[in-house]
């Protein structure tokens, strides 16, 4: 494709030592993008070797907000008139690809969402509450935002606008290994503790195993997680642990605060 046929499309991307699947993302978007926005917090390996062979616009930041606030202070660098908002382990399909193509020439005003399958140590999930996984990330540069949440942050609209969803697939390599599984839980707890805290919820010990045993239950019960088979066992069990971790964490915050 020539740069003639590219959209007004800005797609935002944060990083940190991503790059196993950065590439595959980049060389995924790049007939579709005017622009790449890519902020690194501090990246050691080949990340922004690779930003810089598809031409990203690369802009580093020395501390960590949080996921909400740095995706946010990636949509004020973009320039175009819509945003596709990307993680950096997320690959759009072939068939997405020509949808966003087919939504943005229409001209509509809307936002869309994509569906996401993901990918958890040798297997694409298809229950344990990770699929139908439909992620609003398609829409135009002035009308959201991202919420403040340091993890498990979302698009918020800021004017009522239809939103539609786009046939094609996300791929979506959130945990291609067990180590990348067990460096989430740890982030993503410490994270959640931090939440917790500046919420004033209510928390003790077992509110910590009541939390993580029902988090399992509902994952692999209720979500049908025992459809995915080993997969899905390990999925339930890495999930209830981040919860309780999450908690666990929090209450600890608490006793350390009290003893101030």
């Amino acid at each position: 494709m020539t740069r003639a046929t590219k959209l007004p499309l800005s797609v935002i991307i944060i990083t940190k030592n991503a790059a196993a699947y950065l590439a595959q993302v980049l060389n995924s978007v790049q007939e579709l993008a005017q622009e790449i926005v890519l902020v690194d917090s501090g990246s050691t390996d080949a990340t922004l070797r690779i930003a810089e062979d598809f031409g990203a616009k690369i802009y580093q930041t020395s501390s960590w907000p949080g996921f909400g606030p740095q995706k946010n202070y990636a949509l004020s660098l973009a320039t175009q008139a819509w945003v596709l908002a990307l993680d950096a382990d997320e690959v759009l399909s072939d068939d997405l690809k020509c949808s966003i193509r087919r939504a943005l020439l229409k001209g509509t005003s809307a936002a869309y969402q994509l569906e996401r399958i993901s990918y958890f140590c040798g297997a694409f999930i298809q229950h344990s509450g990770w699929r139908p996984d439909w992620v609003l990330r398609l829409f135009p540069r002035t009308a959201a935002v991202f919420s403040a949440d340091l993890v498990h942050e979302k698009v918020c609209l800021k004017e009522a606008l239809p939103v539609q969803r786009l046939a094609g697939v996300l791929w979506h390599y959130s945990s291609p290994d067990f180590e990348t599984v067990l460096n989430k839980i740890n982030d993503y707890s410490s994270a959640g503790a931090k939440m917790c805290q500046q919420q004033g919820k209510s928390v003790s010990l077992l509110k910590a195993v009541a939390r993580a045993f029902w988090t399992f239950i509902r994952v692999y019960l209720f979500k049908a997680g025992f459809l995915d088979g080993k997969y899905g066992l390990m999925l339930a069990i890495a999930n209830a642990e981040g919860v309780y971790y999450k908690y666990v964490k929090y209450w600890l915050l608490q006793q350390k605060n009290s003893r101030l």
